[in-house]
């Protein structure tokens, strides 16, 4: 693709943008100005309402309500009709008739609805047009802010599990910085990210989770660079109909972020600070028994007195931490502003791990004149770690993985200053003491997210929006292990410097026009065109045989690695709504994408959209019947949409790569093991989604149901060729796969009085994932050892290992009472599926309760119910060689023959466990008050606490942990990853 493809596409879009303005920018008659004023109550309590956005439709002019809840703002327009609308998170919107005349002084006093089920929620799609869910054809959710801080989560993924229906948000890793994985209504792609795209302001972010050090598949998310504080509300879109005006890069869905903004008044602060301890909920049972065996011959039983240590009380320790922020808000009628500064820091439950946070945004708002208005905002944040490699999918280094290969007789303390070997001879790991003491793992990241925004509104019904989204980080991550260690790998010493630099810049511009046509017949057009650019720079050193002194790489031998990419896309769409009676509304649109990693013959692709909806309660019957006393309102909704997938491929791995060498102390170079294919296309996506939306009782319950599948066509494997093609393996369009699932949401508020509050929210998810046409029935993943694959008609990521012989009763077959592998005609061992780490459903509950003025309660339930979990560790910990784990001890007993552990480690079936769980990840208490000398501010206290217990039959740390990272493919794969930790969190809030 031509280099200058972004600058082409940009320079056309901001010459519309401008001869939009320009054309249209002296419709408006200018008169006035008047001032309008009034305050905005809660209509049940009849409380002052802060916050409330006041807007004249079809214009930028507008307001919002101080601390009072009144407002006051002027305006330039013509004498006329207007429609002044007033909307609220957690309210319905209302509109109120505006009628500018000969006074210059209008004053309107409101009240609204609490939308207690949230059914009118107002939404923004990617065509920047506001629009009511009542009238969507698809299934949209909505999180606030209020939902995110009562969390007390450190990144905003983290802080959405458990409230999303159809999304299974799960934590890889208890490491301080996390380690998040997002799939929305399951995986639709096998070597790709599985993880939606994000959109912060209009800003599309980078959430690649770059490994530069071997940590044991443990990765950052990068989500965890934005304050969770600085949200105002997020918007989920998952199904296909609702993101196929996004394109290529919708795939997995798209996540919608708008952060906090400046409101007309005073300027209000707001600081808040909490402390939190942190520890370990569960440790492994550790063989206690004082005796081991001599040898591991099965004949001799002799065995020798020994003291067992249990390692974990050195490797795990009380981790505390604290997070403090501050923002400042206001504007006048013309300029709003919001500013905060955060900094968040918290130790990590293995001894000598850490994460830190310090960040600052700023974002603006100007209103230039009545029909135009921009922002600009900028957020910049610079974290570091302190790591502690603990897995060991790639590496023979690591504390955990040191615990978990060791035998535990041995006292891992260092004797004059020198740490003992705590492994056997013949399978040498690290003493997980000297992990912690010793190594120097860190990662630092500096990133700055900016946007810029135009919205004009140069004629009635007309919004013309630009958007300029610029996301850059740097990454860089240092390893260091002293020379003469207990690794077996690098005893000689290892010192790597990893860095990754990325660029991404998107230009959007959006044209909405909305009419009604007759007085049953109403019209949304949109039109927009995208032009994406995503660069990426990153580098690697590693050293071996380090001198004694020194740190770096430069002090030793080096290999270096390096990659440059460029990635272009460009898009472009139309869609088209029509709202017919208030009651029917359809909706079609089609996108184009283009994008350069893709062969020139299939860069193009277009993908189709067609929703309709419903509002059967809208009609005179119903509203003129009883049943309206019962069910308030009732829609019903039907949608398909097309997408394609991005996530998959490398900016160059169309093509058969050569890379440089050196031969001789010439250059040289030399064919990469990966054939290229110039035939390559993107994975397609369909999706059919059909669902209602009902209220009873006057809005006290809601219910959402959707039920969809998702069909994925042209999937791309990385396939193994044979030898004599010269490569090793290419990628390739081939096998499909499906997911059928259904969403149901309730919402309900059993009590309801000026004193008290009570809202329920239940979600319930289930998703069927099938994988077909791979060619040869199977597809094994490295990520898990080669014992998770793709196998023709399981889901994707099922564990396809070996099993037990059994007999005709089903009885285990033995031999000298040692359990036998099922075994073919020539003596191999035989595969087959023996477990699946896709949940049949999830689920989750949330209690929330407010009596008076002061104090709330909350509480959620999540549960995962189905997925196995491979147990590697206990495998390893199990088995004789090492025999750490409890599990030996019945070897060590005499109560099964010597040799079983053996026997065992080989039948891969044997340590699938249940990985179904229900926890509590939230509960909080506030208490809110209004002090005197914080005149009309507030403060509250509050107490909350993070996966205070969990009920499962699980041997390990958590079953709700995967060693393979963000890995699409490998999931429910525990191989010694750090736990996920119980937290208690006290914290302050004033408002002033």
């Amino acid at each position: 693709m031509n280099k200058n493809l972004l600058t082409r596409l940009v320079r056309p879009s901001l010459l519309i943008v401008l001869f939009s303005l320009v054309l249209f920018g002296t419709i408006y008659a200018q008169s006035g100005p008047y001032l309008i004023k009034g305050s905005v109550k809660d209509a049940r309590t009849g409380e002052a309402l802060p916050g409330v956005s006041i807007k004249i439709e079809n214009t930028t002019i507008g307001g919002a309500t101080d601390g009072s809840g009144n407002f006051q703002f002027s305006a330039k327009l013509g004498a006329g009709k207007y429609q002044l609308g007033f909307s609220f998170l957690g309210y319905s919107p209302k509109n109120q008739v505006l009628i500018l005349g000969d006074e210059k002084t209008i004053t309107i006093n409101a009240t609204i609805n609490e939308d207690l089920v949230r059914l009118n929620e107002v939404v923004v799609t990617g065509n920047s047009v506001a629009t009511s869910r009542k009238t969507l054809g698809n299934a949209i959710s909505t999180v606030s802010s209020k939902d995110l801080v009562n969390s007390n989560a450190t990144s905003i993924d983290q802080a959405l599990a458990g409230k999303v229906a159809g999304a299974q948000i799960s934590q890889n890793s208890g490491n301080p910085a996390g380690g998040i994985s997002i799939r929305l209504r399951g995986s639709s792609t096998i070597v790709g990210g599985g993880d939606p795209l994000y959109i912060v302001d209009g800003v599309i972010v980078n959430n690649n989770s770059a490994e530069l050090l071997d940590l044991g598949g443990y990765a950052q998310n990068r989500l965890v660079d934005i304050n969770p504080n600085d949200i105002d509300r997020i918007e989920i879109i998952k199904g296909a109909a609702a993101a196929a005006i996004y394109g290529s890069r919708a795939s997995n869905g798209v996540v919608q972020i708008f952060t906090k903004k400046g409101k007309e008044g005073k300027p209000v602060i707001t600081a808040s600070t909490n402390f939190k301890v942190s520890e370990v909920r569960k440790t492994l049972d550790v063989n206690t028994y004082p005796f081991r065996f001599n040898n591991t011959t099965a004949t001799d039983l002799t065995q020798t007195a020994v003291q067992r240590y249990d390692y974990q009380d050195d490797i795990f320790r009380t981790a505390y931490g604290s997070e403090n922020n501050v923002s400042v808000s206001g504007g006048s009628n013309g300029t709003q502003y919001y500013v905060s500064g955060n900094y968040l820091f918290n130790q990590g439950i293995i001894d000598n791990s850490d994460f830190s946070r310090g960040g600052a945004k700023v974002r603006v708002d100007q209103t230039i004149t009545n029909w135009l208005k921009i922002s600009a905002g900028a957020n910049y944040v610079i974290s570091s770690s302190h790591e502690i490699p603990n897995g060991g999918l790639n590496e023979a280094y690591g504390a955990l993985t040191g615990f978990i290969f060791a035998n535990n007789y041995i006292n891992p303390n260092p004797v004059n200053g020198v740490y003992p070997s705590t492994s056997p001879v013949a399978v040498p790991r690290t003493n997980p003491l000297e992990a912690i003491n010793r190594f120097d793992f860190q990662q630092r990241t500096s990133r700055f997210i900016g946007n810029f925004q135009a919205t004009a509104t140069p004629v009635k019904g007309l919004t013309i929006n630009y958007t300029l989204g610029y996301d850059n980080a740097t990454q860089i991550g240092t390893g260091y292990i002293p020379v003469g260690n207990t690794t077996p790998t690098y005893n000689t010493g290892y010192s790597k410097r990893a860095d990754r630099t990325t660029f991404m810049v998107n230009n959007d511009i959006t044209a909405s026009y909305q009419t009604k046509i007759t007085d049953w017949l109403e019209s949304t057009s949109g039109i927009g065109a995208t032009a994406q650019n995503e660069k990426v720079y990153q580098t690697g050193l590693t050293a071996t045989q380090l001198g004694l002194v020194g740190q770096t790489v430069n002090n030793g031998v080096v290999i270096g690695t390096e990659a440059r990419s460029t990635i272009n896309v460009m898009g472009a769409y139309l869609q088209q709504t029509f709202g017919l009676w208030d009651k029917l509304y359809l909706t079609a649109a089609l996108r184009n994408d283009v994008s350069s990693v893709f062969g020139r013959d299939n860069r193009s692709q277009f993908y189709k959209k067609f929703s309709g909806s419903y509002v059967l309660s809208n009609e005179k019957f119903w509203q003129e019947s009883k049943i309206k006393n019962v069910i308030s309102s009732l829609k019903i909704r039907a949608s398909y949409g097309e997408s394609g997938n991005l996530t998959a491929l490398g900016a160059f791995d169309q093509y058969t790569n050569y890379l440089p060498a050196n031969s001789g102390g010439l250059p040289s170079v030399y064919s990469s093991t990966l054939l290229g294919n110039s035939s390559i296309k993107p994975e397609r996506q369909e999706e059919f989604e059909v669902g209602t939306d009902i209220s009873f009782f006057n809005e006290r319950i809601g219910l959402e149901f959707s039920y969809y599948r998702k069909n994925v066509s042209d999937l791309l494997n990385l396939v193994n060729l044979t030898p004599s093609t010269g490569f090793s393996s290419e990628y390739l369009n081939i096998g499909t796969m499906t997911n059928r699932g259904l969403e149901i949401m309730l919402r309900g508020v059993p009590v309801l009085t000026d004193k008290v509050k009570w809202n329920i929210v239940a979600i319930y998810s289930r998703n069927k994932n099938v994988v077909d046409n791979i060619p040869g029935g199977v597809l094994s993943f490295a990520g898990g050892f080669s014992q998770v694959a793709a196998v023709n008609g399981y889901p994707i990521g099922a564990f396809y290992s070996t099993y037990f012989a059994r007999n005709a009763d089903g009885s285990i077959v033995t031999v000298n009472g040692l359990p036998q592998p099922a075994r073919g005609a020539n003596g191999s061992n035989l595969r087959k599926v023996i477990g699946d780490p896709n949940p049949d459903w999830t689920g989750s509950l949330i209690n929330e309760v407010s009596v008076g003025k002061h104090f709330s309660f909350r509480a959620q339930i999540d549960a995962s119910i189905g997925a196995d979990v491979f147990n590697f560790t206990r495998r390893v910990g199990d088995r004789d060689l090492y025999g750490g784990l409890k599990g030996y001890e019945a070897e060590l007993r005499g109560e099964v023959p010597k040799g079983t552990s053996a026997a065992l480690f080989s039948i891969f079936e044997n340590w699938i466990e249940d990985g179904s769980y229900v926890k509590l990840r939230e509960v909080s208490a506030s208490y809110d008050f209004k002090p005197k000398f914080l005149k009309n501010g507030s403060m509250k206290f509050s107490v909350a606490g993070r996966n205070l217990f969990s009920i499962d039959n699980y041997s390990g740390y958590d079953p709700e942990i995967n060693s393979a990272g963000q890995s699409t493919a490998v999931r429910g794969f525990d191989f010694v990853e750090v736990p996920i930790p119980r937290q208690i969190i006290v914290g302050l809030s004033m408002t002033f």
